[in-house]
């Protein structure tokens, strides 16, 4: 894809087209008030404040100000700024002109801001309330059910409704059907009843069904609203007073086939189908202690190099689609990671340190759900250490080449803190429990070795790598494997490692990447759907869909 046409996931306020962020105290409120004529590509416009990718990117970013540059904020109020309409979802002109492959990226990066709020409210204790003031279907519903709280306007006609299989023949979003089980706890009748009525749920009837928290009438409506996102706001973890970190642009060089910034670099070789995705320790002592972190701010190393590999991840993903393989290295000073990860133990409750981690946390789990084959090397000059192990964890494979006569240039690896559940999966368990399958004799093994150098015979031992081949057999072992990846199903790949990398306990975010990997690769390319005359493609042309009626 060319420069010009890429999409990039930067993006500020002094930007936006869609939403408007205030600060009032400890309760920040997000407005929606979707430009209709401001969607990311042509050919539709996002009426009735639906959405597109171009939304969400705007999204992401201003919850991303909100956990950094405004620390003291607990509570996040996700409004609308229209009449009698909260969201009516993705847009489906958007959806019915788009291709297999960017439906796949849109929905996936959907559910991953989605999981974001959820994540921070786990973890950080930022909060979030969506205030339903009108009508509230699909992915707008989705996205009120990612908040703590819902509260729907009672005005005998806002409702919330996921709409799909009546009227579209797709699922009723992945993340909607999972969170009306998983989170909310909606009877199954009423869910059935629920997604299969296009009109949707108004009033008591909601609140009875649990599809919302509360409802209120229209003259009590803000009042309720302030009320449940201040009683929320106690609850917090965040700080009463702290300076926020201004999230200033990353610095990145990009070329045809490169993508540089000062601790992530890509190198993409587009004959062999795969990218080099090559991570960074810091290069300068860092800070130890939380006033010193905090002076640091965005050029703390873990903060600066979680928001690079980020923007790197979602570059990749929606960019480089033929680039199936991404190897992972990683290059400089072991120690200086480690120490880094001891100033993390050492500072858990300072605020920046605890948003540090989980923009970590996140950026380590984008990776784990990329359907993209993921081979970790590990040569000469390697820094796989503690936090950056994670990256090599969240790997397929992993090979680390053996130079038992060679010490002072043998590769090593090492673990620290950072990799025994303070960056988890989206499963709630560290990488080293999934490979492992939580088997605590195999656990500890790895545990005791914590801040001690590993080479290729000892992590093979532990079993923290793949395989170990000498210098003699490194570049055909590691030739033969990519060229072998590279000739397979990508289809057939993408099935299979979702199922391998999510091997043990199932959750909510489990569910819904996995079910969303089902919906999107088959219902979403079935004729009722998207053939010449399936439900997305004559959606507001006045026509009905014509289905195939034999159950497949």
């Amino acid at each position: 894809m060319s420069t010009a046409t890429q999409i990039n996931y930067a993006t500020s306020p002094e930007q936006y087209k869609h939403w408007d962020l205030a600060v009032d105290g400890q309760i920040a409120t997000l407005t929606m008030n979707i430009n209709e004529d401001g969607g990311l590509k042509e050919g539709y416009k996002l009426k009735l404040n639906s959405y597109d990718l171009g939304v969400d990117i705007e999204l992401h970013d201003a919850v991303q100000r909100i956990r950094f540059e405004h620390p003291t904020v607990r509570t996040v109020v996700i409004a609308s700024g229209r009449d009698r309409i909260f969201c009516s979802g993705a847009n489906i002109f958007m959806l019915g002109k788009s291709t297999h492959a960017w439906k796949v990226n849109f929905c996936k990066f959907t559910n991953e801001t989605r999981n974001g709020l959820e994540d921070s409210s786990r973890h950080g204790g930022l909060k979030f309330v969506a205030a339903v003031n009108g009508a509230c279907a699909g992915g707008g519903y989705e996205m009120a059910a990612a908040c703590d709280e819902i509260i729907l306007v009672d005005d005998r006609s806002s409702s919330v409704s996921l709409p799909e299989v009546p009227l579209l023949g797709v699922l009723p979003g992945t993340g909607g059907l999972t969170r009306l089980t998983d989170k909310r706890k909606v009877r199954h009748d009423h869910a059935d009843i629920f997604c299969t009525t296009s009109e949707g749920v108004r009033g008591q009837r909601a609140k009875d069904w649990k599809l919302v928290d509360e409802i209120a009438k229209p003259a009590q409506f803000a009042e309720t609203v302030r009320a449940h996102a201040l009683a929320l706001a106690a609850t917090s973890l965040r700080p009463e007073h702290a300076t926020g970190v201004k999230l200033t642009p990353l610095n990145r060089e990009q070329t045809a086939n490169t993508l540089d910034y000062e601790f992530v670099s890509i190198a993409i070789d587009r004959a062999a189908r795969h990218a080099v995705v090559n991570v960074k320790s810091p290069a300068t002592a860092q800070p130890t202690d939380a006033a010193g972190i905090e002076a640091a701010g965005i050029h703390w190393w873990p903060l600066q190099f979680a928001r690079e590999l980020d923007d790197a991840i979602l570059h990749l993903r929606t960019n480089e689609l033929d680039i199936g393989t991404w190897i992972l290295k990683s290059s400089g000073n072991a120690q200086a990671v480690l120490a880094v990860d001891a100033s993390i133990a050492a500072n858990a409750d300072n605020w920046l340190v605890r948003e540090t981690v989980g923009h970590l946390r996140r950026t380590f789990a984008r990776l784990d759900v990329t359907s993209r084959s993921l081979f970790a090397f590990i040569e000469s000059g390697s820094c796989f250490v503690g936090t950056l192990l994670e990256v090599a964890l969240s790997a397929d494979r992993i090979y680390m080449l053996a130079l038992p006569g060679d010490v002072a240039n043998a590769p090593t690896i090492a673990v620290s803190a950072m990799n025994f559940g303070v960056l988890p999966m989206v499963t709630h368990e560290s990488r080293l429990e999934r490979r492992f399958y939580g088997d605590e004799k195999d656990l500890a093994a790895v545990r005791s070795t914590q801040g001690g150098a590993l080479d290729a015979a000892k992590a093979l031992a532990l079993g923290l790598i793949t395989a170990d081949p000498d210098d003699l057999d490194w570049a055909d072992e590691t030739r033969m494997v990519l060229e072998e990846r590279a000739s397979m199903s990508p289809d057939a790949l993408t099935g299979m490692e979702a199922n391998l990398r999510f091997n043990g306990k199932e959750t909510m975010e489990t569910r819904i990447f996995g079910r969303l990997t089902a919906w999107q690769n088959w219902i979403f390319i079935r004729p009722n759907a998207v053939g010449e005359f399936g439900a997305l493609k004559v959606y507001g042309s006045g026509n009905k869909a014509q289905f195939d009626f034999n159950r497949v």
